[in-house]
């Protein structure tokens, strides 16, 4: 049996951020996850491998979730190899991190107490964070830094301040449509941002710069410049000689006393055989939903109802990122301001946000907490671009026609898209258990996700989509639409071991250590008690190597 000072679950960004810093501090780390290893060299940008049949997620018939929707005034649940959903988020060495569009945004001051700024808001579970921006804000900074990650700092009402005067990178290279955009967002009287970016503009350490293909969203990045977990961490913490990172490495439970984790229970997806792992610290960064999977599926006689949930906390308040998206099309006979083949040159970022609604306080919108905005070029997959736009009057075209269509559509137009983030409100009916009937391959009981989204979160979003529309008509777009659903998407997932001070109400202290046993920690998005207005992951990485520092204190005093 192998000992460890500390066993990590998972190599995404939280998992990679903890053995980047145990490693450096000289502690032997064993880094847990069920998919391969895949470098750089290996990536590859086919649309049909990573988008159609998600060779770097699980087979659903496999492994899969049950996911509860109400129908009527009933909750099926519906196993996700039927509605082909997919809550995998890259199973391979670094997680999502690898597959992420790397455009990263810190949360606001006022994120971490939602409650004392906002208010209570009926039916949801609304609470303030055990920690301060002022906290965590150390952290950010550090994640710039050793992520690597690309902008320029503008001040602005709603911008989080900063402790260093700008980025440690210049933006990346950008396409002139920014000029048109900006131009348009100050006759609205709107303030336009330079997205901060994971992705390097200059060459550091072992990584290459960015060599603007255009597919960051969904595949892996072929030059290292893409701050995933693999390329800014873990290869630093091999460097080291102090990790052990484990792939092919599927986690089936964890074994403990009433006091302590005392071993994980693993099965070699190659071979199939059966080991156990022992460590003095046990750290969770599996993903939240799958973490608390994790957790319930180890429940023993000292933890009937899973490892710690003496709260009986554990997988609720589950969250998404509410919000939605829209497009619109720039057309080489209408376009305003910029030459029409410099809208067209490949690979050129929009790199564009806006936060002027981050927070409403007017007397005829009202006052409530609003949402951030990315604006980028509509997704570059090939097939699902010729597929758009391909029926008149309800039937698809052939031929000819299809041929003419799809051509104009790519030679005459290129579309910009925007996606909005707002919070999604913890509720009642969003959470994770486990379903004893329904079992992976290896045996055990599969998540259930129930989801609901509040009402509220719905009213924000299509507040925030009504003001996106409105820039992309002054920029001139054409074919203008924009989608708000309390469908969530599947990569943004946090919550259900809530952190907090009273471990009558949370899983996890302000440390993120389990209030019931003292060398358990969980280091993803699952601590989130909001999730504020912004897409996680630059929270994940600063939080874990927050985290990170804690268990390096916890094992010095050992």
């Amino acid at each position: 049996m192998k000992h460890f000072d500390a066993v990590i679950v998972g190599s995404g960004a939280s998992g990679g951020a903890v053995a980047y810093t145990l490693c450096r501090a000289g502690y032997r780390v064993a880094v847990l996850e069920k998919g391969r290893l895949i470098r750089r060299e290996e990536f590859s940008k086919d649309e049909l491998a990573y988008c159609r049949r998600d060779i770097v997620t699980p087979c659903l018939f496999d492994e899969y979730h049950l996911i509860e929707e109400k129908v009527g005034e009933k909750w099926v649940a519906t196993p996700t190899y039927e509605s082909g959903w997919s809550f995998w988020n890259g199973n391979i060495v670094g997680g999502s991190s690898n597959l992420m569009s790397g455009m990263l945004h810190r949360m606001h001051p006022d994120d971490f107490r939602l409650k004392s700024k906002y208010g209570e808001i009926e039916g949801a579970n609304v609470v303030d964070w055990p920690i301060s921006y002022e906290e965590l804000e150390p952290y950010y900074t550090m994640a710039e830094e050793v992520v690597g990650i690309s902008g320029l700092a503008q001040k602005h009402p709603f911008a989080p301040w900063r402790s260093t005067p700008d980025f440690p990178q210049p933006p990346t290279k950008e396409n002139e449509v920014v000029k048109l955009f900006d131009k348009s967002c100050r006759a609205l009287g709107i303030t336009p941002l330079v997205t901060p970016r994971a992705v390097l503009s200059k060459e550091k350490g072992h990584r290459n710069a960015c060599y603007y293909s255009n597919f960051c969203g969904s595949y892996g990045c072929s030059s290292g410049a893409k701050g995933s977990s693999t390329e800014a961490l873990l290869f630093p913490a091999l460097a080291t000689g102090k990790l052990t990172l484990m792939s092919h490495t599927y986690v089936k439970s964890l074994e403990s006393t009433k006091e302590q984790v005392t071993s994980v229970v693993v099965i070699d997806t190659v071979t199939g055989k059966e080991s156990r792992i022992t460590a003095d610290i046990f750290v969770l960064a599996a993903q939240a939903h799958e973490s608390v999977r994790l957790l319930l599926n180890s429940k023993n006689r000292h933890h009937p109802n899973g490892l710690s949930n003496s709260s009986g906390e554990l997988g609720k308040n589950l969250l998404f990122s509410a919000g939605g998206s829209g497009q619109g099309e720039l057309h080489r006979e209408s376009l305003k301001g910029i030459g029409f083949e410099a809208l067209m040159e490949r690979g050129l970022f929009v790199n564009r946000s806006i936060l002027d609604w981050y927070y409403i306080d007017h007397w005829w919108d009202g006052r409530f907490k609003g949402g951030s905005v990315e604006f980028m070029f509509e997704h570059q997959n090939i097939i699902s671009r010729a597929c758009k736009n391909n029926e008149e009057g309800g039937k698809l075209i052939w031929g000819k026609a299809l041929g003419e269509r799809v051509a104009k559509r790519f030679k005459e137009s290129k579309s910009i898209r925007f996606e909005i983030f707002n919070d999604w409100l913890p509720n009642d009916d969003c959470f994770v258990t486990v379903d004893e009937a329904y079992r992976d391959k290896y045996g055990m009981p599969v998540g259930k996700l129930r989801i609901a989204g509040h009402p509220h979160d719905l009213k924000v979003g299509n507040y925030l989509a009504k003001k996106c529309e409105a820039v992309l008509e002054e920029m001139g777009a054409k074919n203008i639409y924009s989608s708000v659903s309390s469908l969530p998407p599947q990569n943004l997932i946090a919550g259900g071991c809530r952190f907090g001070d009273d471990p009558k109400s949370s899983v996890l202290n302000k440390d993120c250590r389990s209030h019931d046993i003292p060398n358990l920690y969980v280091a993803d998005a699952s601590f989130m008690p909001t999730g504020g207005s912004v897409a996680y992951t630059w929270t994940i990485y600063a939080n874990a190597f927050r985290v990170a520092d804690h268990i390096v204190r916890d094992l010095s005093e050992t």
